[in-house]
């Protein structure tokens, strides 16, 4: 295992000369047709398109393999399949692995999407889901069945930011179903702060539309898989014709560059709020696994390496949609939108009623409103300047 520091790593990562051809950034290679000049030479680029020869545009070019060498190097995989988003490298992951009759085993605070993915595809292909409490750990070797094919988690949890108990998970799920195939969410953590892989588990899947791209203005997900998992996982996708565009694995790989710096950022200032929110008479609980109070903080702690932008409150109140509106509709530094993990700082809001639609195995234990910011790049006093005027406004709604 490379002794670098992942800053290091980041910025030689996949600028092998191949790729760069002496520029300092990986070439931008836009093909579909890649032309042989002998038929020797197309022999051979058929015999190694799964590994790195110019064969055809759907199985990459230099730009994609920059980015793919890079991803691998960094979450210490054996390969990695580019996808259009994070939502398509969730999906296809899976599907590379399941057939008719298969179980899958999901945590119950994944994505929403991902969980619409197995209530709403799989089951249209007979394969079921079980979904198990977020919170536990060795445990789930109870529910683990005879033909449990996959075992998918997300930690944080998506919106609420509870921490599981990786090791424990992998070691149960090993000791009942040695084959299934464990793949985990590691958005929040951009490759970075948590290694997966490194814990036992096969796949690792980002949405790199977040810190990997770092500027909100391109989607891609990335799904690094260890050597057993690797050649299915690669062949599967390419026949589901997955793929992304030479300029999107461009500035995936450009923003991997200043990932380090940016996390750094990210995580001085979420904490410097998140400590102000504790503060603060209107707010329950912050959802920060940094914060001690947080569920799974001891996992975090031992597991991750540090923290990133993305983290969630819960108001002592539930708002009525009057103060909902007043709240969101007037922030100067906060924008409403879905994603996160770009330079801006973004809020979301949801009704505990809303997130207990989508935690089918838990609920929720909160009554209040839950607010999730992504705090951004911007000053932190600003941030905090803007956010207790929020509060001031709800105040002044109050009874409406």
């Amino acid at each position: 295992m490379s002794t670098k520091k992942i800053e290091t790593t980041l910025i030689g990562a996949g600028r092998a000369k191949k790729f760069t051809q002496g520029s300092v950034n990986s070439v931008i290679q836009r093909a579909s047709s890649l032309v042989f000049d002998t038929v020797a030479d197309k022999q051979r680029a058929t015999a190694g398109r799964a590994d790195g020869a110019l064969f055809y545009g759907r199985r990459g070019t230099l730009t994609h393999f920059s980015l793919q060498e890079a991803m691998v190097e960094l979450e210490g995989g054996a390969g990695c399949a580019l996808y259009p988003c994070g939502a398509a490298a969730v999906s296809n992951a899976i599907l590379s692995f399941v057939e008719a009759g298969d179980h899958v085993l999901i945590s119950g605070a994944v994505y929403e999407p991902t969980q619409d993915f197995c209530t709403k595809i799989l089951s249209k292909l007979n394969v079921s889901t079980t979904f198990f409490d977020h919170s536990i750990g060795a445990e789930i070797a109870e529910q683990v069945q005879p033909n449990t094919r996959v075992v998918f988690l997300e930690s944080p949890a998506s919106i609420t930011m509870e921490v599981q108990d990786v090791p424990a998970i992998v070691a149960a799920v090993r000791s009942k179903a040695p084959e299934a195939i464990i793949m985990l969410d590691n958005t929040w953590a951009a490759g970075v702060l948590f290694r997966p892989l490194d814990f036992g588990v096969d796949i690792s899947i980002q949405a790199g539309t977040k810190y990997l791209v770092g500027h909100s203005d391109a989607m891609i997900g990335t799904a690094v898989a260890n050597a057993r998992c690797w050649a299915q996982l690669r062949e599967n996708s390419y026949l589901m014709g997955q793929m992304v565009d030479a300029d999107t694995a461009y500035v995936t790989s450009r923003g991997l560059r200043t990932l380090a710096v940016r996390l750094r950022q990210h995580e001085e200032s979420a904490l410097q709020v998140a400590h102000w929110l504790e503060q603060r008479p209107e707010v329950a609980r912050v959802n920060h696994p940094a914060l001690e109070q947080c569920p799974g903080h001891t996992f975090w702690k031992r597991d991750f390496s540090g923290s990133s932008g993305l983290f969630s409150f819960v108001l002592k109140e539930k708002l009525s949609p009057y103060q909902l509106s007043q709240y969101l509709d007037n922030f100067h530094h906060f924008s409403m939108a879905y994603s996160w993990g770009g330079f801006e700082s973004l809020i979301l809001a949801n009704q505990p009623e809303e997130l207990a639609a989508i935690r089918p195995v838990a609920g929720v234990d909160f009554t209040g409103t839950l607010v999730r910011l992504h705090i951004g790049l911007e000053h932190v006093d600003d941030l905090i300047d803007d956010l207790a005027a929020g509060f001031a406004r709800i105040k002044e709604a109050g009874g409406r």
